[in-house]
């Protein structure tokens, strides 16, 4: 379990956690806002299954308390650094802060890992939410594009005091 004391807007610990033979059902079923389908798959199925069919991606169930609630993924590049992907919370758990909390605890887990310079996401450019919570976070654009996607990446620096400062 990945720890760095955040928590949600409810005051939930939200924890990072590996997908088991007992929680990957739940995550499976986590699911965007109808709203939100044009930036994220009806399911979060199709994370799990991107992170177990090849060796890139790696998957977390996110946690608020004891209930699976979320997903999120990460990847180290050809280049060195470190990438943050699927992150998906369950529709009705939106706006409880529980994608911030997660956010900035797998960014501080990644900060640590060995050679972790940068952390880098994509975004599809019409999401604003998207948008405004990555700024919120430091996230800084880049002049990079992935996919037709926004690069934006935060120095593991910044990760580390972000979560320091709590």
């Amino acid at each position: 379990m990945i720890d760095h004391g955040f928590t949600d807007r409810t005051g939930r610990g939200v924890t990072l956690r590996e997908v088991t033979d007992g929680n990957w059902r739940a995550v499976a079923d986590v699911a965007p806002l109808d709203t939100q389908r044009d930036f994220a798959p009806a399911l979060a199925a199709r994370y799990l299954l991107l992170s177990s069919r090849e060796d890139t991606w790696h998957s977390f169930a996110v946690y608020a308390g004891e209930l699976a609630l979320g997903h999120v993924m990460w990847a180290r590049d050809e280049d060195g650094s470190y990438w943050i992907g699927g992150v998906l919370v369950d529709g009705p758990e939106q706006g409880t802060g529980i994608g911030c909390a997660a956010a900035r605890t797998l960014a501080a887990w990644l900060a640590g890992r060995d050679g972790c310079e940068v952390i880098r996401l994509s975004y599809d450019p019409a999401n604003t939410a998207a948008a405004a919570l990555w700024t919120s976070l430091g996230y800084l654009p880049t002049d990079a594009v992935e996919d037709d996607e926004v690069v934006v990446e935060l120095a593991a620096s910044a990760a580390v005091s972000a979560a320091a400062s709590g």
